[in-house]
């Protein structure tokens, strides 16, 4: 009976940690970039009651007896599909479609990768401008060196191509590269990226090394869009059929708790 009780109370703890992880993303749904999250479970160990070979005769049995412990949250994996392009009236923001992601230079000064590009002009140390994400942190280029430009430039008047080349009009008004171009990376295994706060993420080991998409002409070129912002990919009414399945476990181990507790109380009242 004591079995029941633990067992019904580890799947109590899963559910609560995949509503949790529903609460999370419903609370991200307008989260530039954000990709919604969905938990795993894996089975606890097993008791054997009974070998396949015990029997009364000593004879092989085909199968035996064993008794399941209970559930654990295995893993909580990002689903990193394209949220839609939303249109937004700032000339900085930068969606992107496909399996890129832009870099920035925390203040640690390693690199992290991120699918939010709603960026903004700084002024940096020589006083002309760089592109910053909304913490301040330095949008990175294909070489890895912050996206800045001198005072001469007009910061209205720079575009940016959907293979990411900055441009800015020559005499006739015409763009014309600048050289620079957004340093979007791929990993092999994006789900293996280790997120941070700000919607951030860092390398690991599971993600693999990030490959420069400017550098690697196996990879499939990530589309930029200016002037619109990727959006978070969680689908409202699929999380809320998910919290109902989620409450509606948690209401059962609590009943297989309760139903433990009623036996035993039957054993103890025995005479």
């Amino acid at each position: 009976m004591v079995r029941s009780l633990w067992t019904a109370a580890t799947g109590m703890r899963a559910q609560q940690t995949n509503v949790d992880t529903i609460a999370h993303n419903l609370s991200n749904v307008n989260t530039a970039g954000y990709k919604t999250e969905v938990n795993g479970f894996k089975s606890l160990l097993y008791q054997t009651i009974q070998t396949k070979t015990t029997t009364a005769n000593g004879e092989n049995k085909p199968v035996g007896a064993q008794v399941g412990l209970g559930v654990r949250n295995a893993s909580i994996t990002s689903i990193f599909t394209d949220g839609a392009l939303l249109a937004s009236a700032n000339e900085t923001d930068f969606g992107l479609s496909g399996k890129g992601f832009f870099s920035v230079q925390g203040e640690d000064g390693n690199t992290y990768y991120t699918r939010s590009g709603n960026f903004n002009w700084a002024i940096n140390r020589e006083g002309g401008v760089m592109l910053a994400n909304a913490d301040g942190l330095p949008v990175l280029d294909s070489t890895g060196q912050p996206i800045s430009f001198g005072p001469e430039y007009v910061v209205s008047k720079i575009t940016v191509t959907h293979d990411g080349q900055f441009c800015y009009p020559d005499e006739a008004n015409q763009p014309q590269p600048l050289g620079i171009t957004f340093g979007i990376y791929q990993f092999s295994n994006p789900a293996g990226l280790e997120k941070s706060d700000s919607g951030l993420y860092v390398q690991s080991a599971a993600s693999g090394q990030p490959r420069n998409e400017a550098t690697d002409a196996a990879l499939d070129r990530t589309k930029i869009s200016q002037g619109y912002i990727e959006g978070s990919n969680v689908q409202v009414v699929d999380e809320m059929v998910n919290l109902i399945t989620a409450q509606r476990a948690y209401e059962l181990n609590s009943k297989a708790i309760t139903a433990s507790d009623e036996m035993l109380q039957q054993a103890n009242n025995l005479r």
